[in-house]
């Protein structure tokens, strides 16, 4: 994993907080100075906050566990929507709907709708309704993917969710913390800490800022997505090893088959070859009696 430099979190403005009057008391330990009425954000503790919680969401996406991401501020929607779509992670960028975490039953039907409703447009049930019915059907299938599109493929509960600017996402804070959801987050001078489990401490206003941020936690996400293949081709190699000796094993099964059977033609002959001799001398001696006794009849009519 890649270390991140302080200078560059520098350059991109990671470093600037909010109005000093707007700051919440809990930050003074990740605010470096105040200049100008605006608190400086102390970058040498962003920059170890950032490895770690990095390395964390390596280890989650190596469990092929899923991070849902979560900006629906304007300066962060398309910026998060693309680097969450390169790691192939869930996000939300439109309104956070209600229930998402504690209710995802109530979510998931609304996703199988979606797919029932594709599903309608291509065996052709979606002709048969009428001309009101098809424009209710598509303003509704194009409701739910603004909405929940992005999410489609989420079939559980993520296992963390990575938000920036929690005082705008409050609902989703409180729902995760609800159900014990690890919750990684940017986290502005005028916001409070406590409530997030991994802290970054960052300007969650600037799109620099946010870019810088996201593509050093994709970037550790992609890394630990790379591990979990490497393990899968490596156990896909380990079993096909195993199974190529037991091929080898079966092919050669019949053969010993064969082996064994030949012996028990060769008894059979021999026990045939022995049984022929233990006849032949009982003949031999029913031919000796015959004659002894036409001899004894020759002999008695001599004398006669």
């Amino acid at each position: 994993m890649a270390l991140v430099e302080v200078k560059e979190l520098l350059d991109s403005g990671v470093h600037f907080g909010h109005l000093t009057r707007k700051w919440d008391p809990n930050m003074a330990p990740y605010i470096y100075m105040e200049r100008n009425g605006i608190h400086i954000i102390n970058l040498y503790k962003t920059a170890a906050k950032l490895e770690e919680a990095s390395e964390a969401l390596s280890k989650i996406a190596a469990s092929g566990r899923k991070i849902l991401f979560v900006a629906t501020k304007k300066q962060a929607k398309d910026i998060v929507s693309e680097k969450a779509g390169n790691v192939n992670m869930p996000y939300i960028t439109e309104r956070w709907p209600g229930g998402m975490l504690t209710n995802f039953v109530t979510i998931r039907k609304a996703v199988k709708k979606m797919a029932s409703i594709d599903r309608m447009k291509k065996d052709g049930t979606f002709l048969t309704l009428s001309k009101k019915e098809r424009l209710q059907v598509d303003r509704l299938r194009a409701k739910l993917e603004k909405n929940l599109g992005s999410i489609s493929e989420m079939t559980r509960l993520p296992a963390a969710l990575f938000v920036i600017d929690i005082k705008r996402e409050h609902i989703a804070i409180k729902e995760a913390q609800k159900l014990n959801i690890p919750i990684f987050a940017m986290v502005d001078t005028n916001s409070d800490p406590r409530q997030v489990d991994y802290v970054i401490p960052a300007n969650d206003d600037a799109s620099k800022s946010i870019e810088k941020i996201l593509t050093n936690v994709t970037d550790s996400i992609a890394e630990g997505l790379a591990v979990r293949k490497a393990e899968k081709d490596s156990k896909e190699a380990e079993k096909a090893a195993t199974e190529a000796p037991k091929q080898e094993k079966t092919e050669e099964a019949p053969k010993t088959e064969k082996v064994a059977k030949e012996p028990k033609v060769e008894k059979t002959k021999e026990a045939s070859k022995t049984k022929k001799v233990i006849e032949e001398p009982k003949v031999k001696k029913t031919t000796k009696t015959k004659a002894v006794k036409k001899t004894e009849k020759a002999s008695k009519e001599e004398k006669k």
